[in-house]
């Protein structure tokens, strides 16, 4: 992990969102506060991580992090609002949901949304802050949860696979079966299994 310099202070929430892509489903986001005193080793960006190293470490963070939260938005929020304003919406929820309130905020992307203390948008943060890629583990590995829960429920899409992502599968699905309550209306491939596409 290469170090990213940040001003100096004792309690700093990393912040990071899954989801954006997918055409079904809540974008997830999560804010985690490390504790200096219990280093976990090993944290990387989610994506880069195999799925039983990104579990063992989410039940790490978990267990030493100071605090952790989960904010999410919803398909209709999404569909509401847009997946950007929805995803700043969902950030906000998880620093809001902290136990400990951070000093200073480090976001990965390029904008922040607001917040009730100082932030930053860390482009690639997630392979460059520890604590962004504590949030993106904590978020990737409750999505994927979800997405394999709801396959339970709706296996003909196969959404324990490609987890909600726009792959030719779940298009081959969307257009066979429709759309479920959990698909995001405002997204074109859905849009068009519903016939709404102009």
């Amino acid at each position: 992990m290469i170090e990213f310099i940040y001003p100096h202070t004792h309690l700093v929430a990393g912040v990071d969102e899954v989801g954006r892509g997918p055409l079904v489903g809540a974008v997830v986001t999560a804010a985690v506060i490390l504790d200096p005193a219990k280093p976990i080793i090993g944290l990387a960006d989610s994506k880069k991580l195999s799925e039983k190293r990104r579990n063992a470490l989410y039940d790490e963070i978990v267990e030493k992090a100071l605090s952790w939260s989960l904010g999410r938005a919803e398909p209709e929020e999404i569909d509401q609002l847009n997946i950007l304003h929805a995803t700043m919406l969902a950030m906000q929820r998880a620093v809001a949901g902290l136990c400990v309130v951070p000093e200073y905020v480090l976001i990965d992307g390029n904008r922040c949304p607001a917040l009730p203390m100082p932030s930053l948008a860390v482009v690639k943060g997630d392979s460059r802050v520890a604590e962004i890629s504590a949030a993106s583990i904590i978020a990737k590995v409750t999505r994927d949860r979800e997405m394999a829960e709801l396959d339970l429920f709706f296996p003909q899409y196969g959404f324990a696979q490609h987890k909600g992502y726009p792959t030719a599968f779940h298009l081959e699905k969307l257009a066979e079966h429709g759309a479920t309550e959990h698909h995001r209306r405002s997204f074109a491939p859905v849009k068009r299994a519903l016939g709404l596409a102009s």
